[in-house]
C-alpha cells in the first residue's frame, strides 16, 4: 500500500494570555477555534487572523475541556470547579451551569445534534445532561469505571471513554451494550477514526495503539514521543491517512498511519508539554496547545484558509 506523505508547517501562532491552555478545539466547521485557561476564562478565536472574538469567564476553576454545538450557537465547557457550563456563544453568558460531579471534571463532547453533552470526571463517572430541557440532573450516568475519566468522545450512538483503570469502553446507546477492551496503561486520549472504523488510544505507556472498533484487534502502534504521567492528547487526521500526538518535549509527533513510521516532528515549545490538539473537520490542518500558546499548522495548499476567513 503506497505511503501518504504530509508536510505540515506552522501557519500561525497566538499567545491566548490565559495562563496556561489546558484544552484546544475547533468548531464544527473549523472556522474558529476555543481556548481553555487556567486563568478560568475560554476564548474563542479565528485563529487564522489571530483575532480574540469572545471571552468567557464563569468558571470558578481552571477550564479544562470545551466543545462547540453542531451550529456553532453555543459552547459547553467543564472545569476543575466540579461544574459543566452551557454558554450562549453570542452573549458571552452562561445559559445552564450544571452540577452532579463529586470532582473535577476533566472531558466534555456534544453528540452530533448537541441536544446531549457528555462529560467526564475524576469522579470514575461519565454523565449525559439534556442541554435542551431545563432539567438540572444527568439523564444517565455510566459508571463503570474503576478509576479516573481521562477523555470522552461521542457520536450520534456511541459514547467513547478512555480512563486511568487502563481501559477504553465503547457504549452502544442502540443496544445498551458496553464494549471494553484492556490495553495495559492508563489512558490519556481516545477518539474515532473519521470512517468510523477504528478507535485510537493514547496511554500512559508512551504508545498511541490504533483498534479495530467492533473486534478490539489492534491494528497499528506509533511511539517515540513521551507521554510520562501526563494527559496527552492524540488524534487521526481527517484524510485518515496519519497519526498524531503531543509530547511531553514539546513537540507534534506524525506517523503513517500504515507503516507507523514518523513523517515529522514538529516543535511547538521545546521542552514544554504540548498537551492539547484537535483536527480541522475537512482539512489536514492541525492546532496545538503549550504552555500559553496554540499553533495552527497545515500544509502549503491549505494556507488559503487565511483567506476564505476573511
Amino acid at each position: 500500500m503506497a505511503k501518504h506523505k504530509i508536510d505540515l508547517q506552522c501557519i500561525n501562532t497566538i499567545d491566548c494570555q490565559q495562563g496556561a491552555v489546558r484544552a484546544v478545539r475547533f468548531n464544527v466547521d473549523g472556522s474558529y477555534c476555543i481556548t481553555c485557561g487556567s486563568d478560568k476564562k475560554l476564548k474563542l478565536w479565528n485563529p487564522y487572523r489571530n483575532l480574540l472574538l469572545k471571552t468567557y469567564g464563569g468558571h470558578g476553576n481552571e477550564v479544562l475541556d470545551a466543545a462547540a454545538s453542531c451550529d456553532s450557537s453555543q459552547i459547553v465547557s467543564c472545569s476543575s470547579d466540579k461544574s459543566v457550563i452551557l454558554w450562549d456563544v453570542y452573549t458571552a453568558q452562561p445559559l445552564r451551569r450544571l452540577r452532579g460531579h463529586a470532582s473535577t471534571v476533566t472531558c466534555i463532547s456534544f453528540n452530533e445534534e448537541s441536544t446531549v453533552a457528555v462529560s467526564g470526571s475524576l469522579d470514575n463517572t461519565v454523565m449525559c445532561w439534556d442541554v435542551k430541557s431545563r432539567r438540572n440532573e444527568p439523564i444517565q450516568v455510566l459508571n463503570e469505571a474503576k478509576d479516573c475519566i481521562t477523555s470522552v468522545k461521542v457520536t450520534n450512538y456511541e459514547i467513547l471513554t478512555g480512563s486511568v483503570d487502563c481501559s477504553v469502553r465503547r457504549y452502544d446507546l442502540r443496544n445498551r451494550s458496553c464494549q471494553v477492551d484492556f490495553v495495559g496503561a492508563p489512558v490519556t486520549s481516545v477518539g474515532f477514526s473519521h470512517d468510523g472504523q477504528c478507535m485510537l488510544v493514547g496511554s500512559a505507556d508512551n504508545t498511541v495503539r490504533l483498534l479495530d472498533k467492533n473486534t478490539g484487534e489492534m491494528l497499528g502502534e506509533y511511539t517515540g514521543h513521551r507521554i510520562d504521567d501526563m494527559n496527552i492528547e492524540c488524534a487521526i487526521i481527517s484524510s485518515d491517512n496519519h497519526i498524531l500526538s503531543g509530547s511531553v518535549t514539546g513537540e507534534l509527533w506524525c506517523w503513517d498511519l500504515i507503516s507507523a513510521e514518523v513523517q515529522q516532528k514538529l516543535v511547538h515549545t521545546l521542552g514544554k508539554v504540548l498537551n492539547s490538539l484537535d483536527i480541522h473537520p475537512r482539512k489536514d490542518l492541525v492546532v496545538t496547545a503549550s504552555v500559553n500558546t496554540i499553533k495552527v499548522w497545515g500544509t502549503a495548499k491549505d494556507l488559503e484558509i487565511k483567506d476564505e476567513t476573511s
